[in-house]
């Protein structure tokens, strides 16, 4: 995994956290909880590509 991954990851983590925050704040929880939730959708599609490696790489492994 590249450093540029890692980077956009936690800015997106920054920016989720940020706006949830400021959705609590105001009274809008339920939006808060989906801002969450797309944004943990979005880091799982990134790494998606990482995890289907992984995998592969553990078949190949363990010959399965």
């Amino acid at each position: 995994m590249s450093v540029e991954m890692i980077i956009k990851i936690a800015a997106l983590g920054v920016v989720v956290a940020l706006l949830n925050q400021i959705l609590k704040h105001v009274g809008r929880d339920d939006q808060a909880f989906f801002v969450t939730m797309a944004g943990i959708i979005v880091v799982l599609t990134w790494l998606l590509p990482y995890l289907i490696d992984l995998f592969s790489s553990m078949q190949g492994l363990f010959g399965l």
